[in-house]
């Protein structure tokens, strides 16, 4: 079980999660306005679990291919 500290640090700002994402501020408040992504409110502030912002990543992994046919190879 995790502790208060150890809970509030995994809060970030939604500058602190737009860098973890590498995308901008603006994207990631619109993402919490259409509720895109999970957020916590605290006392009129807005905070993203740095769980939340990893499991995004995670989700939009696209696999590389596998197969024969990869770039550069003509289909037949």
């Amino acid at each position: 079980m995790q502790t208060i500290n150890e809970t509030v640090s995994d809060l970030l700002t939604v500058t602190e999660s737009a860098s973890l994402l590498r995308l901008r501020p603006s994207t990631v408040r619109a993402w919490i306005l259409h509720r895109k992504i999970a957020h916590v409110k605290l006392g009129g502030r807005v905070f993203l679990r740095r769980t939340d912002c990893e499991a995004l990543i995670a989700a939009s992994v696209v696999p590389a291919c596998t197969g024969r046919n990869t770039i550069g190879a003509e289909a037949k």
